[in-house]
């Protein structure tokens, strides 16, 4: 398969979804995903208000894999090769 560095995230080479970054857009999507983690842990702590983190961490996470399936490399099974 031809690499298209077009797409801010390739595809895993083994198994599903997609790995690190390959662009700046992919790595700044990433450090804004992980900032929004570390306010989630500060302002909305797990152990004292788990319904409110629990919900922030679903809604970045599903924003992210969103992010991945627009800008990133068509996803597919990928087994190993033998």
């Amino acid at each position: 398969m031809a690499e298209n560095h077009d797409y801010w995230f390739p595809a895993k080479r083994l198994g599903w979804g997609w790995g690190l970054p390959r662009r700046w857009e992919g790595w700044a999507v990433l450090a804004a995903y992980l900032t929004v983690m570390l306010v989630l842990v500060r302002f909305f702590p797990p152990d004292t208000q788990p319904m409110w983190f629990a919900f922030g961490v679903v809604l970045a996470t599903t924003v992210l894999v969103l992010v991945c399936w627009l800008k990133g490399e068509p996803p597919q099974w990928r087994g190993p090769t033998l």
